[in-house]
């Protein structure tokens, strides 16, 4: 008993932990476009939805509009484009990590020649400048919209959200990788994982079709043509066995095919272009409406409408109100002009397709299905120079286009959280870029010393990761070397110009030299260097350090027992090391090896090859030598056998010396200096100096929302109550004195509003409100009280019917059937009748009252008074639950002893029948023994009356086992159920006591560590 009460109690701490343990974990995905965002969450009860924004919709545009003390997003920021576009940003992606010299920020200055673009001396990328004050990065202006995108998944989410999965294009380059991560730790968003967006997208398809996917591999296309850029993805699904969870479904990308600049905004450039042109024909003012930059906004924003239109109708109707010198624009367009005006970006369609086969080194024949991705997609003249290129019957539309990245990011967002428990789908990322390793050593040759400059791949093209690797170098000096990209040869001319540096870091090693003098007895093995590729993308340098060898003499076991034992020397060993296994093998390096392996060969097949070359020619040449002396083989088969037996007992007892040696790995840090090259990071005076400007704009704007929020309450309020002081029940419960004095204050107030209120500041707007409050708190009172009288009375009068019902029923039992006692029944009679005679009194002194005085009746009195008879009738119903059957012995003895004769057949079912009664008679005193013991105390329980919460037990006193294994497993009964109980979703907790397992082979006991971890973290 001792140990279902503590069960129960664990139960019950769990409920009561389960709100603040769940307030927090929910975690959130973006899907970060050129042009829109999607943001998607998931949290205990909502498995993975779509957060809408303010304006109820499923994307927002990545647009921030910065006017003044004014700062906005998304749809209000498009809206402020159209009058004033150089305060709107967007279309940031373009110039993450790039310097202001890319021939990217020409085109992005081309497109949008409203802003004004300079350099920043200290990193030599771009900033958004208006004025001296005002200037902004593109990975502050990032930074705000992943602040934004995070309130939208809190405001979805009800409750804070921290942790994110990112998207970004498979093409980004280191740089731009560490750029959006910098946005995000502006934004104080914490980043799991920054996933390509074509993995995303391959990972929602393959999570819903996890029944198709088997250790058959099936290879699938998936071309996403987005707002600005257009890829192309091969995907291979196939179960593959793990260690840990057996066979486990997994992606792995196999090919990728990409172009940076096609995509829809191109096509609505040309569109707006068009619009342009026709708007100057049209001759309706003499100025070009190119050179007005609102003119053009407006042109652009019925571009993006026109071409979504021409998407289904043939023609459509281009108008714009006011375009330019308050003059209209209307013009015909029809879907043969769309097309004309896109013809160079139609042919450039089929470009990422052969681009992924060829990097996968498959054919079409080999693809099963192309499925589309991306909005662009839905263009017809897209879908027909596809489907003629890919050579299949059709393209598969069974994904949604826009949101199938942010719901893969978001699965991979609750898989990497601590919080959620999913079912394990495997990813397998790739690089898409090669990075390699540049040094120089020394090498003598012809008798001189000279340099030699080395090349070796660390990643190769479309190698997965993550993954680590060690490399090791032979410098016994300081020394330094290049991480660079490798052979880039596979992207064109276009996209090599706006790749930026091709060289990433250079590494200087210091303390290298210095390193020997420590271990000069040790043999040296070379600088190791660890690199890794997380599962961002993004490359580490995790350490570097010094690599030496000992070998030590292991002792003989009876001189390790020896020295156990106090039988070996007592002179202290010093200078000892952890000894380690004859293979080398480094601690965080292990499984790279492994995996880098393959490759290495493949890399250096030179070297390799030669090493293979010398022990056959060796051997040929003994073969020689042997052939030679064949005359003389008899004469000399004696000493061959003796001279044999001796190299055989060298062998052997070098063999025994080796056995007892192992080698110890030294390791010595190395002093690392790491010079950026490609984008420099930003200072930390740079970075404090950034979070401070978005945190100073954000605390602005939540003044400004309370402000807002305040002075709409204001005004709400002096509408409302002005109106509410000509209806009849106010009227009714106010004097004519206070009613004037009431209306003359809103009146007062009314008019400071018109001319001072919407200057005013918070304090002062919520001084007022809470003044005219209070004014009319005593009025609202009588009204709200008249209001709950009628509700309150006629529940109260059917409370008091049904208990005296209840109490004339209980008198009518016999004495020697009732339940309660002569106190119980007399205990309720007295609340009844005090009830009843409180209600008459307080009703009629009510009706003597004037309405305009503080009503003597209160809601609160009668809910208190309905809630004492609830507690009396309560109890009493529940008592009968606890009483046990007088007759309940004498019917289980009768049976036996009136059919003493019957065959054992019937005794059986007679025992088996009255298990209940049985069980109390015989296995009473075994239950006492092992109750000792803390194995079986299940059946002897309390009545469920004196249960510490509310729910309804019945099921625990009303179902006993039948026999004596059948009663050992209540225990475990309650374990099983704990993880559904611990599930966040308000499930029902009555399956605690509805089944009662019977195998006693499967008895666990339940144990603190078992429940902790049957709950980390939630099932999705």
């Amino acid at each position: 008993m001792r140990r279902k009460l503590t069960l129960w109690a664990r139960f019950c701490l769990v409920l009561a932990l389960l709100p603040s343990q769940t307030a927090s974990v929910a975690v959130m995905s973006v899907d970060l476009g050129s042009e829109w965002m999607k943001v998607a969450i998931v949290k205990p009860g909502v498995p993975m939805e779509i957060a809408l924004n303010k304006e109820s919709r499923r994307k927002t545009p990545i647009a921030v509009c910065l006017k003044e003390n004014e700062r906005l997003f998304g749809d209000s920021a498009l809206g402020v484009s159209v009058k004033n576009p150089k305060f709107v940003y967007r279309h940031l992606q373009s110039l993450l990590g790039k310097k202001h010299d890319n021939p990217q920020v020409a085109v992005y200055q081309k497109r949008f020649p409203e802003h004004h673009l300079v350099t920043d001396e200290s990193r030599g990328t771009v900033l958004f400048s208006n004025s001296e004050e005002m200037q902004y990065s593109p990975e502050e202006l990032l930074g705000m919209v992943l602040n934004y995108s995070r309130g939208l998944a809190q405001d979805f989410a009800e409750q804070p959200i921290k942790d994110a999965v990112i998207t970004v294009p498979v093409f980004f380059n280191q740089a731009e990788r560490r750029a959006v991560l910098q946005a995000a730790q502006m934004a104080g968003v914490k980043v799991l994982q920054l996933i390509n967006d074509n993995t995303a997208v391959a990972l929602n398809y393959g999570v819903f079709r996890r029944k198709d996917i088997n250790s058959t591999a099936q290879n699938i296309m998936f071309y996403d043509m987005g707002s600005g850029s257009t890829t192309a993805t091969i995907v291979t699904y196939q179960t593959v066995k793990t260690e840990e969870s057996g066979s486990q479904p997994q992606l792995q990308i196999r090919g990728v095919g990409f172009d940076r600049s096609l995509g829809g905004f191109e096509m609505e450039l040309r569109l707006q272009d068009h619009l342009a042109k026709l708007f100057n024909e049209q001759k309706k003012t003499k100025k070009d409406v190119r050179e007005n930059h609102r003119a053009m906004a407006k042109l652009l924003k019925e571009a993006q409408r026109l071409k979504t239109v021409l998407s289904a109708n043939a023609e459509f109707m281009a108008q714009v109100e006011g375009l330019l010198d308050d003059m209209d624009f209307k013009a015909k367009v029809t879907r043969v002009e769309f097309e004309t005006l896109c013809a160079d970006l139609f042919e450039r369609v089929p470009g990422p397709v052969q681009d992924a086969l060829s990097s996968a080194e498959m054919s079409l024949d080999e693809i099963e299905q192309v499925i589309l991705v991306g909005g662009s997609t839905r263009v017809p003249k897209v879908q027909e120079v596809l489907l003629k290129a890919v050579g299949k019957e059709e393209l598969g539309k069974n994904l949604n286009a826009d949101e199938a990245a942010a719901m893969g990011a978001v699965y991979q967002a609750a898989a990497l959280s601590k919080a959620f428990k999913v079912q394990p789908f495997l990813v397998r990322e790739a690089t898409v870029f090669p990075i390699q390793v540049e040094f120089t050593s020394e090498m003598e040759e012809d008798g001189s010393r000279i340099l030699k400059h080395n090349k070796h791949i660390l990643f190769q093209r479309m190698a997965p990761y993550p993954q680590s690797k060690v490399f090791t170098f032979n410098h016994t000096d300081d020394f330094a070397f290049n991480i660079n990209y490798g052979d880039l040869s596979f992207l064109g001319q276009e996209d090599l110009s706006v790749f930026g540096s091709l060289n990433l870091t250079t590494v200087q090693l210091s303390g290298v030299g210095s390193s020997f003098q420590k271990h000069t007895d040790a043999e040296y093995k070379g600088i190791n260097a660890s690199f890794n590729m997380n599962e961002s993308g993004v490359l580490l340098l995790d350490r570097v350090v010094s690599v030496f060898e000992t070998v030590v003499e292991e002792e003989s076991t009876l001189t390790s027992f020896s020295n156990l034992y106090g039988g070996g020397s007592s002179e202290p060993n010093t200078n000892v090391t952890e000894p380690v296994q004859d293979e080398k093998v480094h601690p965080e390096s292990v499984k790279a090896q492994e995996e880098a392996a393959p490759q290495e060969e493949k890399q250096e097949p030179g070297e390799e090859q030669q090493q293979q070359e010398v022990a056959p020619t060796h051997e040929k040449t003994e073969g020689v030598d042997s052939k030679a002396d064949l005359q003389d083989e008899k004469e000399g088969a004696k000493s061959g056998e003796e001279e044999k037996t001796t190299e055989e007992a060298a062998k052997t007892e070098a063999e025994k010396k080796a056995k007892h040696q192992k080698k110890n790995e030294i390791y010595e840090g190395v002093t690392v200096e790491l010079q950026v090259k490609d984008i420099l990071n930003p200072h930390l005076e740079a970075i404090t100096s950034s979070n401070k400007k978005l945190q100073d704009l954000t605390d602005r704007d939540l003044k400004k929302q309370e402000r807002e929020k305040t002075l709409n309450s204001l005004e709400a309020f002096l509408f409302d109550t002005q109106d509410k002081m000509y209806q009849e029940e106010y009227q009714a419960v106010v004097l004519e004195e206070e009613k004037e004095n009431i209306l003359a204050k809103l009146s007062q107030v009314s008019t400071w509003m018109d001319e001072d209120g919407y200057s005013a500041s918070t304090k002062e707007l919520r001084e007022k409100l809470q003044s005219l409050r209070n004014l009319c708190k005593a009025m609202f009172f009588r009204v709200e009280e008249r209001r709950k009288w009628p509700g309150h009375l006629a529940t109260l009068e059917s409370k008091l019917n049904r208990s005296s019902f209840f109490l004339r029923s209980s008198k009518l039992v016999p004495e020697d059937d009732r339940i309660f006692t002569d106190v119980e029944l007399k205990t309720l009679e007295k609340v009844i009748n005090e009830t009843s005679t409180w209600k008459n009194n307080t009703v009629a002194e009510q009706e003597k009252s004037s309405p305009t005085e503080r009503p003597v009746l209160l809601s609160k009195d009668i809910e208190s008074k309905w809630a004492l008879l609830d507690r009396e009738v309560n109890y009493l119903l529940n008592k009968p639950k606890a009483a046990k059957p007088k007759a309940a012995k004498p019917k289980a003895a009768k049976p036996k002893a009136a059919k003493p004769n019957n065959n054992s057949t019937t005794e059986s079912s007679s025992s088996k029948a009255n298990s209940s009664k049985m069980v109390e008679k015989v296995i009473l005193p075994k239950e006492e023994t092992k109750d000792e013991e803390g194995t079986e105390e299940v059946q002897q329980e309390e009545p469920p009356i004196k249960e510490p919460t509310g729910q309804n037990t019945d099921s625990l006193s009303q179902s006993q086992p039948a026999d004596k294994t059948a009663s050992t497993e209540g225990t475990e009964e309650v374990q099983q159920e704990e993880l559904p109980i611990k599930e966040p979703t308000g499930q029902n907790t009555d399956s605690l006591s509805q089944s009662q397992p019977t195998d006693k082979t499967t008895r666990t006991e339940p144990t603190e560590k078992n429940q902790s971890e049957n709950h980390k973290g939630d099932e999705l």
